[in-house]
């Protein structure tokens, strides 16, 4: 028995690969024209959230997303979510229907086919180097001013497996004081579960997702950011205990 789990967690990663380039590939020339203009944005955005409800059905998920509240069509926000799967970006496309755009580690701009219009389309930080933060601050708030939402997973990088929600880093709050944008809590609840880092895991099932109450920044000044942080980290940590009784 614990042979063919083996054998079926091998498969099961393999098979997501394929879920993410083939619709890609499918795609391909829409993909390449939506992204020529970056006004064209917008337009890219619809084709990404195809593709992740595509990858997200073709792994077996089914997910079910709790709105406290829905984001107002044309304002930005600043969607935050707690960080633990490779599975969280196609999540994160499926539950906010608002153009946003990632902020995410350069690293990903290597995988095969995904990378070249991850680079192309996403906001690229090198957390190693404090010119990399800098520049993502300011493409970010060029993206702001453009009307679009931005989305960060603020733990920056996936925590280890024992650990339930990891430190929030301060650039996203930062952020959203500086141009008074509202942030948008996110709690996955089973993304770890299904699709973990850890190879030899995971398997079809549900996939919760709750939007939680948006926190205002409009009456913020940069000496809050701290406090932000807290209270976003909360309402997120809150849902995850909830999540897990």
């Amino acid at each position: 028995m614990i042979v063919f789990k083996y054998i079926f967690w091998i498969f099961y990663r393999i098979w997501f690969y394929i879920m993410v380039a083939l619709p890609i590939i499918i795609m391909f020339p829409f993909l390449i024209v939506s992204i020529l203009k970056e006004s064209w944005y917008p337009y890219f955005f619809k084709l990404a959230r195809i593709w992740a409800r595509f990858i997200l059905i073709g792994m077996g998920f089914c997910t079910k997303t709790e709105y406290l509240q829905k984001p107002e069509a044309n304002k930005s926000y600043m969607f935050i979510a707690n960080h633990t799967s490779m599975i969280d970006i196609m999540l994160m496309l499926v539950t906010v229907k608002n153009p946003f755009v990632f902020v995410g580690k350069a690293e990903l701009s290597k995988i095969p086919l995904f990378g070249f219009f991850y680079k192309r389309t996403c906001i690229l930080v090198d957390r190693s180097s404090a010119q990399s933060r800098q520049a993502v601050f300011l493409r970010a708030q060029r993206r702001l001013k453009q009307g679009l939402s931005i989305c960060i997973f603020p733990e920056g990088l996936v925590p280890e497996e024992d650990i339930l929600l990891g430190e929030f880093k301060d650039g996203a709050f930062r952020l959203a004081i500086n141009h008074n944008t509202p942030i948008v809590p996110i709690t996955f609840g089973d993304n770890k579960k299904r699709f973990s880092y850890t190879f030899f895991s995971g398997g079809p099932g549900v996939m919760r997702a709750k939007m939680h109450h948006f926190i205002p920044t409009v009456a913020l000044a940069k000496e809050d950011t701290r406090g932000l942080n807290e209270q976003s980290k909360s309402v997120i940590l809150e849902q995850l205990k909830m999540f897990l009784k």
